[in-house]
Formats: C-alpha cells, sequence, structure tokens
C-alpha cells in the first residue's frame, strides 16, 4: 500500500458542523487493496475468530489490559494499514500497535459505546465489504468527562434511552477511512443499529463527503468488515500472570 494522503491534506477530510474531531476519507483504498484485506481476514486461523452474540471479530497486537498489554508483532497485511495511517499524523508520535476487526453480517451492529482509557484517545476505523451508520449519542448524564471503562459505558447506554441522546449518524463507505478525536472521542458514544437497511436522513452529517447518496435513499447492508486500529500506550514485555499473588 503506498501513502495517497499527506498530513497537510488531512485538514480537507474533516467532517463539517460536528463535535470536535472527525475526519472521513472515502476511497481510502483502491477496491484491490480491499479486496486483498478482506481475503487475509478470512484466510485467518478459525482459532483467531471470537464469535460473541451480534457481530464476530479477530483481535491482533495484543490483549488490552488495564495492566498492560503483552505486545504480539502485527500480521504484514495489517502493518501495512497500520503504517499507512501512522504517516497521517493523526497518532502523532505515536505508532499504532493494535487492531480489532469485527464482522458485521447483514442486520448485525453493536450498542453505544466509549473506547475508554486503554487506548490513545483517536479511533482509526477502516471499512470494508459494505456501508453501515454509524450513530452517535449525547454523554450520559453526569458522564461529561468521565474516562471510565468501555463495559461501564455499554452497561449505562443500554439502561439509558438512546433515542433521546441520538444525535447524528455519519456514512461508512467501503474502502473509507473514519478518524475520531477529541470530543467524539471522550464525551460521545457511537454504535451501530441492528438491521438490514439504512435510511439516509438530514442527520447524516458527512453525507457531502459520500459518494452519490443523497436523503431519501434507502442503503441496503451487505457483510461488512470493520478495521480498528489504534495505540494502546500501556504495554509489557513479559506474559501477565493473572490470578496469581
Amino acid at each position: 500500500m503506498e501513502t495517497k494522503i499527506h498530513p497537510q491534506d488531512l485538514p480537507r477530510f474533516r467532517v463539517q458542523n460536528v463535535p470536535q474531531t472527525a475526519y472521513y476519507i472515502p476511497d481510502f483504498l483502491t477496491e484491490e487493496e480491499e479486496s486483498y484485506l478482506l481475503a487475509k481476514v478470512y484466510a485467518a486461523p478459525k482459532p483467531k475468530w471470537t464469535q460473541l452474540s451480534n457481530r464476530r471479530l479477530q483481535n491482533w497486537g495484543g490483549l488490552p489490559h488495564p495492566k498492560g498489554m503483552v505486545v504480539e508483532k502485527l500480521p504484514e497485511w495489517l502493518q501495512m494499514c497500520a503504517d499507512r495511517i501512522h504517516s497521517l499524523g493523526v497518532f502523532q508520535d505515536k505508532m499504532p500497535n493494535h487492531v480489532l476487526v469485527n464482522e458485521y453480517q447483514q442486520g448485525q451492529g453493536i450498542m453505544p459505546h466509549e473506547d475508554g482509557p486503554l487506548f490513545y484517545p483517536t479511533i482509526t476505523t477502516v471499512n470494508l465489504g459494505s456501508h453501515t451508520l454509524l450513530d452517535f449519542y449525547k454523554p450520559l448524564p453526569g458522564g461529561e468527562g468521565d474516562a471510565g471503562s468501555t463495559e461501564q459505558a455499554n452497561i449505562e447506554a443500554s439502561a439509558a434511552p438512546c433515542d433521546e441522546r441520538y444525535t447524528m449518524s455519519f456514512l461508512l463507505e467501503p474502502r473509507s477511512l473514519l478518524v475520531l478525536q477529541e470530543d467524539l472521542y471522550h464525551h460521545f458514544l457511537h454504535g451501530i443499529a441492528e438491521r438490514s437497511a439504512d435510511s439516509i436522513t438530514d442527520r447524516v452529517t458527512n453525507l457531502a463527503s459520500c459518494g452519490g447518496a443523497a436523503v431519501g435513499d434507502t442503503l441496503t447492508r451487505a457483510t461488512r468488515v470493520s478495521l480498528t486500529i489504534r495505540h494502546v500506550p500501556k504495554t509489557l514485555k513479559v506474559q501477565l500472570r493473572l490470578g496469581r499473588r
């Protein structure tokens, strides 16, 4: 993969009229690159997959943990993605060292959540195979500024009326890159509704950057694979011995 976008070009991809800060880069990958990455995802050994109730995933680079992540070398195909994103400067001098691969079949999603304090406060997501709508929700009462755990955010979000706190959505197209930072990382929850098709409304705030979708359209989902590429600051060189004193 060759870098096509330089750090000085990044401001033109900033999503306007939303809380700070989001960048949306359509066609971050070519169709050939997308096919290559999908082939690598599905060539992973079966034990690499973890099946959840609403999706399945692969974890690469180590398992993030409050005591530190034991770093594992990323495979070459993911390292190329990490290097390409790092070259944009969104992680400053930090190198992405963790990738979460999520597979969403048609109708699957993920409840509103925040990524929490285990990660450098930047999320980068490469989208493969299908579009989706990423929905954003106002901070939970009393939660603004609190970098609590993702697990706790999920529990609170599921107990609170999400419809009342919904603010906007981003349309994530195949081969695009989304970058979330600052308030959109720290204070807003994000999630994907469990549905098979998405109605495009005027609450889709990055529509001007998308290729041809318009308000009133209905887009049918297919299987989507996302690569969430992040930096885990706290790392260890030795294996954790959890449960031992």
